[in-house]
């Protein structure tokens, strides 16, 4: 069983940057995929970003890609997401997920039915 644990979340200005990391625990961290999903209020869970589990592959969605970038330290069992020139419609709770290593495409990082385990969420609120 995998327990995941978000932090790094609070309240910033447009423009500004965040990192959220997510610790996990109870499995070998280096055989899981992981990801980085959002949901803002109103709004179904969106994908934001994954990498495989040596980090080699990584994907994002449209809406972040050039601004957040994903990494994995595996001897630390962490992933961070790393949030720059954070705009006000990135404001969301968002979690981090673990799935067990698969060998394919971004059609088991970009859908969260492919993740087994989900931490509680870090809320992040960007200010205009």
């Amino acid at each position: 069983q995998v327990q995941l644990v978000e932090s790094g979340g609070g309240l910033v200005q447009a423009g500004a940057s965040l990192r959220l990391s997510c610790a996990a625990s109870g499995g070998t961290f280096s055989d899981y995929r992981m990801g980085w999903f959002r949901q803002a209020p109103g709004k179904e869970r969106e994908f934001v970003a994954g990498i495989s589990w040596s980090g080699e592959q990584t994907y994002y969605a449209d809406s972040v890609k050039g601004r957040f970038t994903i990494s994995r330290d595996n001897a630390k069992n962490t992933s961070y997401l790393q949030m720059n020139s954070l705009k006000p419609e990135d404001t969301a709770i968002y979690y981090c997920a673990a799935g067990y290593k698969v060998y394919g495409g971004s059609y088991y990082y970009t859908r969260g039915n492919m993740y087994g385990y989900w931490g509680q969420g870090t809320q992040v609120t960007v200010s205009s």
